[in-house]
């Protein structure tokens, strides 16, 4: 008998032991010192900050303002208003634009397609002059566009008043806003993102490289943009995908092109070393089937509108705990996108990332043959 009670507690207190320490959140070290007047590291599928230092400083951006040019100009292309193989006639103004250059000649016609790669891999401003005037009519109302797309991507922090980055006392942005303007691009126009990664681009006999050291350094790295002006520093805006998990850097105001791609590598790595990322619930995946009364169909599949992905340190994924709370119950009429309850994550007992739990299709009324019998079982459940 007392060598059974031995056993049994012996037995509980390694059950209780095991469970203590899987619910112990492992261990993250104090990100590294960084050498930058402001940055931020940010997890593409969650937008989870990761590391950050006066992220939401209003700074000069110097060229990597090229990125929401750029930004500009794939929405156009989207919505069909241009097209990459469209001639744009260089302007006076574009060829004498000070500064980064891809050569191009004054009333020359050069494409809009030769126009984005001169602009994004040798951060030529005449290129990015020229696409502006050829958009909008000016670069200042360009500018304009710049703007409203900032504001609609909530860059709260951005004051765009030129195409280039070439120096403003009033042109401003921030590194938080950069990361927004980073991951919606990637998100929204991967078919054009792919030129960030070119390490090279010839144009006129003359060929320059990319400014971006991290694309030799290291092969994760996939883009984005460089800037340095003598108010702005040396500036880098970069990202980098491991596995599933995709990370970007923004690094402002370091002292030299090495420092920026040197303190850019320290936050990646860091990112990518004691964290991991995951989608847990992919946009308009059906998550699970509720029974819908008084509707023409019983049953209606639920998801969510967005990815739902999580951030979290390495090795934990296994105590992450998901719940699906559902407004019951559900009667027709719904509208497909309609909200109908929430989904949450959470790890160790904290809420990690939430979403609304939406209809992924629609359901009608039903038959009042149907709303009668489904009335009636309301009321008996």
């Amino acid at each position: 008998m007392k060598r059974t009670l031995t056993y049994f507690f012996t037995l509980i207190f390694f059950t209780l032991f095991s469970i203590n320490v899987q619910a112990i959140p492992k261990i993250i070290p104090k990100a590294p010192s960084i050498a930058a007047k402001s940055y931020i590291l940010i997890d593409f599928n969650s937008n989870k900050i990761i590391a950050n230092n006066n992220e939401n400083m209003a700074v000069a951006p110097a060229s990597i303002t090229k990125v929401m040019t750029a930004y500009v100009i794939f929405a156009e292309l989207e919505e069909g208003n241009i097209q990459l193989n469209d001639l744009v006639t260089v302007s006076k103004k574009a060829w004498k634009t000070p500064g980064s250059r891809m050569f191009i000649k004054v009333n020359s016609k050069v494409s809009v397609e030769d126009l984005l790669q001169g602009m994004i891999i040798q951060s030529g401003n005449d290129a990015s002059v020229a696409l502006a005037e050829h958009i909008a009519g000016s670069e200042e109302t360009f500018a304009a566009l710049m703007n409203q797309h900032a504001q609609e991507l909530g860059m709260n922090n951005s004051n765009f008043l030129n195409s280039t980055g070439l120096p403003n006392p009033d042109h401003k942005t921030s590194a938080k806003d950069l990361a927004i303007l980073a991951n919606a691009l990637i998100k929204r126009f991967p078919q054009y993102y792919k030129w960030y990664s070119t390490k090279e681009f010839t144009y006129n006999n003359i060929t320059q490289p990319n400014r971006n050291k991290l694309l030799w350094r290291d092969n994760t790295v996939d883009g984005m943009k460089t800037g340095y002006t003598e108010d702005a520093g040396y500036c880098l805006l970069s990202s980098a995908k491991r596995n599933n998990m995709r990370l970007v850097s923004v690094v402002l105001g370091t002292d030299s092109a090495n420092a920026r791609a040197q303190e850019s590598q320290k936050l990646l790595n860091f990112g990518f070393r004691f964290y991991e990322s995951h989608v847990i619930y992919p946009v308009e995946k059906a998550l699970k089937n509720v029974r819908i009364y008084k509707g023409k169909s019983e049953q209606l599949p639920l998801g969510v509108k967005n990815d739902l992905a999580v951030t979290i340190p390495r090795g934990q994924y296994k105590n992450l705990k998901p719940a699906i709370n559902i407004n019951n119950p559900l009667v027709a009429p719904i509208s497909k996108g309609q909200q109908l309850g929430k989904v949450e994550i959470r790890l160790n007992g904290k809420l990690l990332s939430s979403s609304p739990l939406i209809a992924l299709k629609t359901i009608e009324e039903g038959s009042l043959w149907q709303q009668a019998k489904d009335s009636a079982l309301m009321m008996l459940e």
